[in-house]
């Protein structure tokens, strides 16, 4: 069984919002306390709470005045959010993850329902607290007999409001294909494939760059505090969303082909994270998504029955002739083609650089050989 989320937009009720607005700030606020207590517990008294004591600290400030209305909302999410907090340090003390922030109101929210906080029942969904079905948009049906496990409704910055159902399904493994491919990933072509195929970069950003920056002045203009500002910054996550949804819909489509046509993918360990500090090309390269590019392989490869292989990213894919073997000291940016000093033959940088991680992949697949260049 494989966990999936099917993810809905759905159109609330003015009561339905209302509870809803209330329950992400009260898990809002329950988050951010609980950071704060945790913290200077740590700084303080170098003592550390975890989950067990902040829930029993959240069950003390429901008792305090001026925090009665934490009552008025399902529990559920309030522990979901102390549960999510626990997970931040958890990736924080393995290295995984900055230390946790605290939320902001301006960026939305989410709460998260486990079982004892929703009912779904004739394929409609009730949350707690509300005695009406969510007014959801079915784009696609659920796999008959799936019942969510986990119910998440989110609130974008945009206020656009979005309802994920989490379910354990049987997801059946694609047909055997002979088709192995080696992925070069690019900012001009996007991912340049072994087998000389190129898919250009759509630059979502850039294609919207004009309409977001003649709404961030629109909102620089604007009175700190007013209603006008309040409208302004909307317009602003709207144009951040249009651009969030374009990238994604063209990811999925992409990554939901080659998985479909290859039986074995290769991709470079990339350091996004490191790359992304050179300031001539930090907007291109976030732009262009790598990372998530490289996530959505990754899953999907393991749910089809895919082979996903990652190669080291010290290897010398652009550098190295896939005729030869040679490896040049230097080879800049610039130069797209370039011809190999040893055996002459003419490289293009993409798909020459897709060709030897391919053949690098298909190395540490079959028999878990050493990808890294070579001692001099």
């Amino acid at each position: 069984m494989t966990q999936r989320a099917f993810k809905y937009r759905f159109y609330p009720t003015p009561e339905q919002e209302t509870l809803l607005r209330r329950t992400i700030g009260c898990t809002r606020l329950v988050y951010n306390r609980a950071l704060a207590a945790r913290t200077e517990a740590w700084y303080e008294r170098q003592e550390r709470v975890g989950y067990v004591e902040s829930s029993a600290l959240l069950t003390t400030w429901k008792k305090e005045n001026g925090l009665e209305f934490l009552n008025e909302v399902s529990c559920v999410p309030l522990q979901q959010g102390l549960r999510h907090l626990q997970k931040a340090f958890g990736n924080f003390w393995a290295g995984r993850a900055k230390y946790p922030t605290f939320k902001k109101k301006r960026n939305g929210g989410s709460a998260e329902f486990t079982k004892s906080g929703f009912k779904f029942k004739d394929g409609q969904v009730f949350l707690a607290k509300s005695s009406d079905a969510l007014n959801i948009r079915w784009s696609r049906f659920l796999p008959e007999g799936a019942e969510p496990s986990t119910i998440t409704v989110k609130l974008s910055p945009a206020g656009r409001w979005t309802v994920s159902l989490l379910v354990d399904i049987e997801i059946e493994p694609l047909p055997e294909s002979p088709n192995k491919i080696g992925i070069d990933l690019g900012i001009t072509s996007l991912v340049a494939l072994s087998t000389g195929e190129k898919v250009a970069n759509p630059k979502g950003f850039k294609a919207k760059r004009r309409k977001l920056r003649k709404a961030q002045k629109a909102l620089s203009r604007k009175v700190k505090g007013s209603n006008n500002r309040y409208k302004a910054r909307l317009k602003v996550a709207k144009v951040h969303g249009e651009i969030s949804d374009a990238r994604q819909d063209f990811l999925h489509k992409l990554t939901t082909r080659l998985v479909r046509e290859n039986q074995t993918i290769a991709v470079e360990d990339l350091a996004v994270k490191n790359m992304v500090k050179n300031r001539k090309l930090s907007q291109s390269i976030s732009d262009a998504s790598w990372g998530e590019l490289v996530r959505q392989l990754e899953y999907k490869c393991d749910w089809y029955g895919r082979s996903f292989v990652k190669i080291d990213r010290w290897f010398p894919s652009s550098k190295r002739c896939g005729h030869c073997g040679h490896v040049v000291e230097k080879l800049p940016l610039n130069i797209r083609e370039w011809d190999c000093p040893k055996c002459g033959t003419t490289h293009d940088r993409d798909v020459n650089a897709a060709n030897n991680i391919l053949a690098a992949g298909l190395a540490v697949s079959v028999c878990g050989a050493n990808v890294r260049p070579d001692k001099q």
